[in-house]
C-alpha cells in the first residue's frame, strides 16, 4: 500500500511533467483505435449492404467473379430460358432475371461524369423487385421504356439531377439517351456508388448486347423455406449444372465481402503500421521523461532507501506511475480514436466514399486493444528507467539530484550500436548487389531495421560528434550564450540521442519515400523518352475499356498519322518444356513498335506481328527454356486454341510493358469472336509531320462526348504520372505526421524537464548577469540544435534507405537514382523551426524564474 501511495504522489506531483508524454500516449493509442473504428465501420456498411442487395438464392454463369471486369465490356450471362426452369423449382416463390453491369460511363446533360471520383463503381442495370429490399423509390416512377432511367436519390444530390433531367448511359454495345422517371433511395448507406435503372430490354440490349439473356437471377424463397434448402431445390431444378453458380444469400453476401477484403486490409495494416511508428516514437519520449524525473528524484529515493525501501519498492513505485500514465493516456486515446474514425469518415465522404456515423461500430476489442497497447508500452519504456531507479543507493541522500552516467555501460552502449548499424550497412550495400528483387528485399527489410536500431543504440555517441559539428557551424555564430546551448545538449549525450532518435525515424522515413519516389518518377521519365514513339496516349483514369464508339472518333480524327489499338487476351500457354501457364497476351496493331520501342534479345519484334506469331519476354523464355523458332500453344479464355511461332524474345530490362507478350489483333480475331473480342485497354496515336498541336486538338475534340477518357501527350503523361506518386506520397507523408508531431512533443518535454533540472544553475547564471532575452535564447538554440541532430542523422538515414531501395527498383527497369535535393534541404531547414517552435513554451518558462527561488532551489 505503501509503494502505491507513493506513486499516487509522485504521479500527482509530476503531472505536469507527465502531461506531453500522457499525449503521445493518447496520440498513438488514438491512430490504433481510430483505424480499427473505422475500419470496422465500412465493414458494418458493406455487410447490411451485401445482405440487403443479395436475395435468398442467386444463380449467375460460373465463370462470372464479383469484381471481375470482362475484357470485351459486357458481362458474363446466362439465357433468359433458365428463370423458368428455376421458377418450376420446389419452394421458389419468385424467380427474376436481373441485369448488371459495372462497364458503363454516365454523364448528364452538360457531358459531366455522373460516377465517383473515389473508385466506387457506376453500376448500370433493370429494375427488378428484389432491388426492394435495398432500395425505394422515392419519387417518380421506375422506366417503363428505352427513353426513361432511374437514378439513386445520392446520386442525384451529388449532382443535383431532377426528375426531367436527361442522363446519358455509355457502354460497349453503344449509348442510351434517356430522361429521369424516378428517383429511389438505399435503405441502409450507400458507399458512394453510383446506380442508375434501365427497362428490363433496354438494359439486355443495351449492357448485354442480346434481349434473351441476363447476368444473373435473383430467387425468393416461400414462406417457411430456407435457403440452403431452396438452394438445393434450384440446384435440382437445373440438373446440377456445372455452367451455373448458385448462392445463398450469406454466400453471396460473403463473396462481395471478399472481393472488398483486400482493399479494407491493405488500408487497415498501412494505418496501423503508422500507429506502431508513432508509438515507437513515444517510446523514446517516455523514456526521456521517466529518466529525467529519476535522476531529478536522486535524493528523495536515497532518502526512501536510507529509511527501508527496497529496490524491488523502488522500482515497482516508478512502474506504477508508468501504469498511471498508461492508463490516462490510454484512456484518452480511445475516446480520442472514436473522434479520429468519424473524421476519416468525413474525409472519405469528401473524395467519394460515403459512410453514415448510424454504421460507427465500436467493438468490445477496439478499447481492450488500445488500453491494452497504451499501458504496455508505457510500461515497456518505463522499464530502465524504474531499473535504474532501483539501483539508487541510500548514500545517494547526501549527493545533489542527479547521476553520472556509468562510463562502462556507455562504451558497451556504443560498441553494440556500431555492431549494429555496420552490420545493417553491410546488409544494405548487399541490397544493391542482389540479382533478383525478392531476395533484395529480405536484405533491404534487414538492412533498415538494423540501421535503425543501431542508430538509435550509438545515439549517444553521435550526438556528441554531431552536436559539436552542429556548434562550430550554427551555434557558436551566437557567442556566450551559443556555447552554453551546445554545453547543455552535451551535457547528457544520451537525453540528447533518445530525444534525436525520435525525430530522426519520423524524418528517416521521409527522406527514404522521397528519394525513392522522385526516383520513380525520373526513371519512368527516362524510360518514356527513351521508348515511347507515340505521339498521344488514350486511356482512362478508372480503367475503364476504350469503348469502340469512343474509339472509331480518334480513328477519323484529322491529322492523324496512324491510331494503335492495344488489347489484353487472357490465355492458357502450352510452352515447349510441356508447362502451362495462366497468362496474358497483348494484342496490337503491327504500328506498336512505332508508339513502343521494345529492344530484343533474340529476333526481330516485327516478324512477331506476322501471321500466326507471337513474342514472348526473356525472363519467360528463360524460365520455359524458349527459343525463337519455338512454337506456343495459346488458349484464348473467349476463343479457340492457337499454335503461335515465337518470333521475336524482347528485353524485360524496363519499366514500360515489362514481361508483355506481343502478336497482331489480326492474329487474335482468326481465333476469338467478334463479340468477344477485347476491347482497347489504351490506345496509341502518332501525328502527322508538323501537326502535333492540331493533331492534339482534334483528338480532344473527337472525344469531348467521353469524358471518362484522357487525351495525353507525352509532356501530360509524364505530368500525371508525377501528380499519382506525388498525391500517394502526400498521403504517407500526413500519416507520418503523427509520428513527428509526437517527436516534437519529445523535444518539449526534453527541455521542460531539462529547464526544471537545472532552475538553480539557471538561478545562478541569472544572478550574475544572463538576461532573460538571452536565457530564451539559449534555451531555444539548444533546441534547434537537438532538432537539427535529430534531422541530420533521420535524412541521413533515409538517403541510405532510397538509394538502396532504388537499386532494386533497378531491377525492375527504374535505373534512375534521383535525390530530392530541394525537398531534403526544406526538411531540414524546416526542422530548425520545429527545433523554434519545441522552445517556445520552456523558453517562456524559464525566463519567468524568480532568481532569488531558483538559487534557494535544493538540488
Amino acid at each position: 500500500m505503501t509503494v502505491w501511495k507513493t506513486s499516487m504522489r509522485n504521479f500527482f506531483a509530476h503531472k505536469g511533467r507527465m502531461a506531453l508524454s500522457a499525449v503521445a500516449v493518447l496520440l498513438s493509442v488514438a491512430f490504433v483505435c481510430g483505424t480499427l473504428v473505422f475500419t470496422d465501420t465500412m465493414n458494418t456498411t458493406f455487410d447490411k449492404l451485401f445482405a440487403a442487395t443479395s436475395a435468398d438464392v442467386t444463380v449467375s454463369p460460373k465463370t462470372a467473379k464479383v469484381d471481375d471486369t470482362p475484357e470485351n465490356g459486357k458481362p458474363e450471362s446466362l439465357p433468359a430460358s433458365v428463370v423458368a426452369r428455376v421458377a418450376k423449382a420446389d419452394g421458389v416463390k419468385e424467380a427474376e432475371g436481373a441485369v448488371s453491369s459495372m462497364a458503363v460511363t454516365v454523364v448528364d446533360s452538360h457531358n459531366k461524369n455522373m460516377g465517383s471520383d473515389g473508385g466506387a463503381p457506376t453500376i448500370a442495370g433493370n429494375w427488378t423487385r428484389n432491388d426492394l429490399r435495398s432500395m425505394e423509390i422515392t419519387s417518380g416512377h421506375a422506366p417503363r421504356g428505352p427513353t426513361e432511367v432511374m437514378v439513386d436519390a445520392d446520386t442525384a444530390d451529388k449532382h443535383h439531377l431532377k426528375i426531367g433531367d436527361e442522363l446519358r448511359t455509355i457502354a460497349v454495345t453503344g449509348d442510351v439517351r434517356a430522361r429521369i422517371s424516378g428517383i429511389a433511395a438505399f435503405k441502409v448507406t450507400n458507399p458512394g456508388a453510383a446506380i442508375v435503372y434501365l427497362d428490363t430490354a433496354t438494359a439486355q440490349q443495351k449492357l448485354l448486347g442480346a434481349r434473351d439473356v441476363f447476368t444473373q437471377i435473383s430467387v425468393t424463397a416461400e414462406p417457411g423455406v430456407n435457403d440452403t434448402r431452396l438452394k438445393q431445390n434450384v440446384a435440382t431444378a437445373l440438373n446440377g449444372s456445372a455452367a451455373y453458380k448458385l448462392q445463398t444469400q450469406k454466400e453471396a453476401a460473403d463473396s462481395n465481402k471478399d472481393s472488398m477484403g483486400s482493399f479494407l486490409d491493405v488500408m487497415k495494416y498501412a494505418m496501423l503500421g503508422f500507429a506502431g511508428i508513432a508509438f515507437l516514437v513515444g517510446i523514446f519520449l517516455i523514456v526521456n521523461t521517466f529518466s529525467m524525473l529519476v535522476a531529478q528524484r536522486t535524493r528523495e529515493i536515497g532518502l526512501m532507501r536510507a529509511i527501508g525501501s527496497s529496490r524491488k519498492q523502488v522500482n515497482r513505485s516508478v512502474l506504477l506511475e508508468a501504469v498511471l500514465l498508461g492508463i490516462v493516456g490510454s484512456v484518452l486515446g480511445v475516446a480520442a480514436g472514436v473522434g479520429l474514425a468519424v473524421g476519416l469518415m468525413k474525409v472519405m465522404g469528401a473524395v467519394g466514399m460515403e459512410l453514415s456515423t448510424q454504421d460507427l461500430t465500436i467493438a468490445w476489442t477496439t478499447p481492450v486493444t488500445g488500453l491494452a497497447l497504451g499501458i504496455i508500452v508505457t510500461v515497456f519504456a518505463a522499464y530502465i528507467p524504474a531499473r535504474r531507479a532501483g539501483k539508487v543507493s541510500p548514500m545517494a541522500a547526501l549527493r545533489d539530484s542527479g547521476t553520472p552516467a556509468d562510463a562502462k555501460s556507455g562504451w558497451i552502449r556504443a560498441g553494440i550500436g556500431l555492431v549494429l548499424t555496420g552490420g545493417g550497412a553491410a546488409a544494405l550495400w548487399a541490397t544493391t548487389q542482389a540479382d533478383k528483387s525478392s531476395d533484395g528485399s529480405l536484405l533491404l527489410g534487414l538492412g533498415v531495421v538494423l540501421t535503425l536500431i543501431g542508430f538509435i543504440v550509438i545515439g549517444p555517441l553521435l550526438a556528441g560528434v554531431v552536436v559539436r559539428a552542429l556548434g562550430v557551424v550554427v551555434l557558436r555564430l551566437f557567442g556566450p550564450v551559443g556555447r552554453l546551448a551546445e554545453r547543455n545538449a552535451l551535457r547528457n549525450p544520451r537525453r540528447t540521442g533518445a530525444t534525436g532518435a525520435a525525430l530522426m525515424i519520423g524524418l528517416a522515413l521521409v527522406a527514404c519515400l522521397s528519394v525513392v519516389g522522385s526516383s520513380m518518377v525520373a526513371s519512368a521519365t527516362d524510360e518514356l523518352d527513351k521508348s515511347v514513339g507515340a505521339d498521344f496516349i488514350v486511356k482512362s483514369s478508372t480503367g475503364q475499356l476504350i469503348v469502340p464508339q469512343a474509339a472509331k472518333a480518334l480513328t477519323t480524327a484529322p491529322g492523324i498519322e496512324h491510331v494503335t489499338n492495344y488489347k489484353v487476351l487472357g490465355a492458357k500457354l502450352t510452352n515447349p518444356d510441356g508447362s502451362t501457364t495462366d497468362e496474358h497476351v497483348t494484342a496490337a496493331d503491327p504500328t506498336y513498335p512505332q508508339d513502343l520501342r521494345r529492344e530484343t534479345v533474340a529476333g526481330e519484334l516485327s516478324a512477331a506481328y506476322g501471321r500466326n506469331a507471337m513474342s514472348v519476354g526473356d525472363e519467360y523464355a528463360t524460365a520455359h527454356g524458349i527459343k525463337v523458332g519455338d512454337t506456343i500453344t495459346v488458349a484464348f479464355k473467349a476463343g479457340e486454341p492457337a499454335k503461335l511461332k515465337v518470333a521475336a524474345i524482347t528485353s524485360d530490362d524496363t519499366s514500360v510493358d515489362q514481361g508483355a507478350m506481343y502478336m497482331n489483333t489480326a492474329t487474335a480475331q482468326r481465333y476469338v469472336p467478334a463479340d468477344k473480342m477485347p476491347k482497347n485497354v489504351i490506345m496509341f496515336a502518332k501525328a502527322q509531320d508538323g501537326k502535333e498541336k492540331e493533331a492534339y486538338a482534334a483528338l480532344k475534340t473527337s472525344l469531348a462526348q467521353y469524358p471518362q477518357y484522357k487525351v495525353q501527350n507525352q509532356a501530360d503523361f509524364k505530368q500525371d504520372l508525377k501528380d499519382q506518386i506525388g498525391q500517394l506520397l502526400n498521403i504517407v507523408y500526413g500519416l507520418l505526421a503523427l509520428a513527428i508531431i509526437v517527436a516534437v512533443l519529445g523535444v518539449v518535454n526534453t527541455l521542460a524537464l531539462s529547464v526544471v533540472e537545472r532552475t538553480r544553475e539557471i538561478g545562478l547564471m541569472r544572478a550574475i548577469g544572463l538576461s532573460r532575452r538571452q536565457l530564451r535564447r539559449m534555451i531555444r538554440l539548444e533546441s534547434v540544435v537537438i532538432a537539427l541532430f535529430g534531422a541530420l542523422l533521420g535524412l541521413g538515414l533515409g538517403m541510405g534507405w532510397g538509394t538502396s531501395a532504388q537499386k532494386l527498383l533497378a531491377l525492375e527497369g527504374l535505373g534512375v537514382l534521383e535525390i530530392p535535393w530541394p525537398t531534403i534541404i526544406t526538411v531540414f531547414v524546416a526542422s530548425a523551426f520545429v527545433g523554434l517552435f519545441a522552445a517556445l513554451v520552456p523558453a517562456f518558462r524559464a525566463g519567468r524564474m524568480n532568481v532569488l527561488n531558483a538559487i534557494a532551489t535544493d538540488g
